[in-house]
């Protein structure tokens, strides 16, 4: 079609209204939750215009880019407010458009009026990636939007003139990182660093981040390990016409994965709680007095009612000063303990975590800050626990954390998995130990470089963590290529041919075209050798140890090396399941 078609087009569309309001999902990556969606226009199906970049352009061209804007806007709040979408609604203004003298103030304010709409739930989305957007954005048509009640986001940070400059000057409630950037994040350390540094901003800022452009999985893993919290893309879901966006399921997964890991590797306050002795609400502050006296350690007695529930703590040097005054003693020894009742004690059930009673420490009153934590079960009073030993446990898991997890993929290493196995025998639990391998890794590394070979090893564990179940399942990094996953389900072979089949697919990227065309590559074997490695494969081996055979994890972990080697034996992509026979003999 010739540029006096695309006008005419254009003229028919302006005053048909013939745009169609597309809608891509962005997702809160920790739960799966729809955060809000972005509005896309759209021409007329089948034609020259029916993309944004020739549809804008040919209206930028022809003077009618205010007239396009304020059209696509007022569709995509009608639609919006007809579908009752979830979350806020993203909507894509040019730079230009602000400052232009056609702007009509206050004309999105009506139509949200009119609608029904809350302009709390409106997000404005700068970008000066258009050459026509090159004049600058005053930071007086920022603030004229954000006075009105709605939060201003800046579109695909990195890209155009200005930058990070743009954000300092602007000062928006929401950064977009452009997709240069994610695309590829998981192989690309300089884009990984540039997130980071993004991030840190933006919290410091008190800033929200949304990545944009994710498009694989492992894109999608990166940016949740690094603590990106928010974003969109192919991966998560494509703009359409009519959104039925609910939670997303991977994300949903992934979340139940990391409670479930919370669950399991998470101490919680009864650790801290050691036995102290208590009071009725109906015995004296004389009894109070003599129970100070027997333990000079003592600083707070807890208060119970007749179910035994905290009502609150007397505290000593309150008692002191009370009885310290003329006349003290003598007027309130015989007294209910209720007359100087603290009710702001912290009271916490047994299995809240350590984190989570840390947090409600550090929300209190700087005033009202308390030494000791109350722990009850049920409701029901159990002992306390106290302040500076919330602190010393804390550091020491967060040291032993940082200690005993990979630090490639972040997955508990050689000790947490360990422990795992030694709880299910001595439960007498029924699982199997899946180790995975893969073959011709050195090789590889040695061929690509240790930087590509990081990337193997992570795309493996997001794998693993992307089709094993999270329930009463492990998963464990031993280090290099070598991983472990203790199955508590019996459905642990489709889970394993899944990671095969994903694995088959995805190690070819890392490939280029040549040696994908040989099959592999010609490399130094362990010995100095120069041979032809196929392209990579994983081996699993796997057994299902008898609790009543094996007595400790050093034997399991023998029969799973040996899975492991005769599963390599076979070549390819392979899984072995050790036969029970040989597992006796093994142990014995």
């Amino acid at each position: 079609m010739s540029q006096i078609d695309d006008h005419a087009l254009l003229e028919k569309i302006l005053l048909n209204g013939l745009i169609t309001p597309y809608f891509q999902p962005i997702y809160d990556l920790t739960n799966g939750e729809i955060y809000g969606h972005e509005a896309l226009s759209r021409g007329p199906m089948n034609s020259t215009l029916f993309s944004p970049d020739p549809l804008f352009t040919v209206a930028q061209q022809q003077g009618k880019l205010h007239k396009l804007e304020l059209l696509c806007r007022e569709k995509a709040l009608s639609k919006f407010a007809k579908l009752a979408l979830k979350g806020r609604l993203f909507l894509n203004v040019s730079a230009s458009l602000l400052a232009s003298p056609n702007h009509q103030s206050g004309m999105t304010l009506a139509i949200l009026k009119d609608l029904g709409l809350d302009q709390k739930d409106i997000v404005i989305e700068l970008s000066e990636q258009h050459p026509y957007d090159h004049n600058g954005l005053p930071r007086s048509s920022v603030d004229h939007y954000r006075k009105m009640g709605f939060q201003v986001a800046i579109d695909d940070l990195g890209v155009g003139y200005s930058g990070l400059q743009l954000w300092s000057e602007l000062q928006p409630d929401i950064v977009k990182v452009d997709k240069h950037f994610i695309k590829g994040i998981d192989k690309d350390e300089i884009k990984r660093e540039f997130v980071r540094s993004i991030l840190t901003i933006a919290q410091r800022l008190n800033c929200t981040l949304i990545a944009e452009g994710i498009e694989t999985q492992q894109e999608l893993d990166q940016l949740i390990e690094i603590g990106v919290t928010l974003g969109q893309g192919y991966f998560l879901g494509r703009p359409t016409e009519n959104p039925a966006f609910s939670t997303h399921p991977y994300l949903v997964k992934q979340a139940q994965r990391r409670s479930q890991f919370h669950i399991d590797h998470t101490e919680t306050v009864q650790t801290l709680c050691r036995p102290t002795p208590t009071l009725h609400e109906d015995c004296l502050l004389d009894d109070a007095s003599q129970c100070f006296k027997k333990q000079p350690d003592l600083v707070a007695i807890p208060i119970l009612n007749d179910k035994q529930e905290p009502l609150g703590v007397v505290h000593r040097n309150q008692l002191h000063e009370l009885f310290s005054t003329p006349y003290g003693r003598a007027l309130y020894e015989h007294k209910s303990v209720t007359n100087l009742l603290s009710n702001d004690a912290l009271i916490v059930e047994s299995n809240v975590s350590l984190s989570s009673v840390s947090a409600l420490i550090t929300d209190q009153e700087a005033d009202r800050l308390n030494n000791e934590i109350i722990v009850v079960k049920e409701g029901k009073f159990i002992g306390t626990g106290h302040l500076r030993d919330l602190l010393k446990r804390i550091t020491e898991l967060k040291i032993q954390n940082a200690t005993y997890s990979n630090p490639l993929t972040l997955l508990p290493g050689n000790v947490p998995i360990h422990r795992e196995v030694s709880r299910r025998l001595a439960a007498n639990e029924n699982f199997y130990v899946a180790y995975f391998d893969l073959n011709d890794f050195k090789p590889f590394n040695d061929f690509f470089g240790y930087s590509k070979g990081d990337a193997v090893i992570q795309l493996v564990g997001s794998l693993i963590k992307e089709w094993v179940t999270p329930d009463n399942n492990f998963i464990g990094h031993i280090g290099g290529d070598d991983f472990v996953v203790i199955f508590g389900d019996h459905d642990w072979r489709p889970q394993c041919e899944a990671i095969l089949l994903a694995f088959d697919q995805k190690v070819r990227e890392f490939y280029s075209a040549d040696t994908l065309q040989e099959g592999g590559v010609w490399a130094k074997n362990r010995h100095g050798e120069v041979l032809f490695h196929p392209i990579l494969s994983l081996a699993i081996g796997v057994v299902h140890p008898d609790p009543q055979q094996c007595s400790n994890h050093h034997q399991v972990a023998e029969l799973a090396a040996q899975a492991k080697k005769s599963a390599k034996q076979q070549g390819g992509n392979h899984i072995y399941l050790q036969p029970y026979l040989t597992q006796i003999t093994a142990v014995g």
